[in-house]
């Protein structure tokens, strides 16, 4: 009978690794070394790697993201447009009212500065007239001084007169009463009361204005230069000075009967 004892393989010829019992595979040793101690290049193959599918996924999203509308229909798109359309003429619509409320903010701003400013300079004049704040600007001062006779209260209200008819704008006696729409004159022993303060000779008369119209006005013929040297026999002397300085203030009045009208 032939011999049918079997023939062992040669497990070389089939390119096995598998060694003898209790032998480690060198394959599996290499990979586990490689891993735990990789080399410079293999870490750079990894971070390249890893980059690149960082870049992948970005991309991925970038185009989910852009393709937001590539499945909608054409009757889809043209809502979405009209959409878009109404709230850009909205925005614009709000954009117009604001920039008109704006404006008219500015406006009635712009009106109350200058009603403000108007108000301030009405303050400033009246001050003025009514002797209340002192003030300094190009005038004359009048020196009147007795000679033979007293200056009479007339000769002196029609000076002041005078004066007020040329454009005095301030005028004060003896650097110490300040004239007002409401100043009186009276006689008195040794010269003249004026709002119930005493006045003796020389009488110097600063006054605030035009220097050239308030001397025509006081050196006209008959006028109170005339009057005060043919009729009282005072000496009357004008200088012109560019500045005056008037300090002498009046007290505001408190009104007894008068009030405001209604709506002021």
């Amino acid at each position: 009978m032939p011999d049918r004892t079997p023939v062992p393989r040669d497990r070389s010829k089939h390119g096995s690794t598998a060694g003898p019992p209790g032998e480690e595979d060198p394959g599996r040793d290499r990979l586990l070394a490689a891993l735990l101690r990789p080399s410079r290049r293999q870490a750079v193959v990894a971070v390249l790697l890893a980059v690149l599918g960082f870049a992948s996924v970005v991309q991925v999203r970038d185009t989910a993201a852009n393709d937001t509308y590539a499945g909608l229909r054409e009757s889809e798109l043209i809502q979405v447009l009209d959409g878009l359309t109404g709230t850009a003429e909205r925005a614009r619509r709000e954009v117009d009212r604001l920039e008109a409320r704006r404006d008219e903010l500015l406006d009635e701003s712009q009106a109350r500065s200058a009603a403000l400013d108007e108000a301030q300079q009405r303050v400033r004049t009246l001050n003025i007239i009514a002797g209340l704040v002192p003030v300094s600007g190009q005038g004359l001062r009048v020196t009147i001084t007795e000679s033979t006779s007293q200056v009479s209260v007339g000769s002196l209200l029609d000076t002041i007169q005078e004066l007020r008819t040329a454009g005095a704008e301030a005028m004060e006696f003896n650097d110490s009463i300040r004239l007002g729409a409401d100043s009186s004159f009276e006689d008195a022993v040794g010269g003249i009361e004026l709002d119930g303060q005493l006045l003796e000779s020389p009488y110097v008369l600063d006054v605030i204005g035009d220097p050239h119209i308030l001397r025509t006005a006081l050196t006209f013929s008959t006028g109170p230069v005339e009057t005060l040297q043919s009729l009282d026999g005072a000496t009357v002397t004008i200088e012109d000075l560019e500045s005056v300085e008037i300090t002498s203030v009046r007290e505001a009045p408190r009104p007894e009967y008068a009030e405001l009208g209604a709506g002021q």
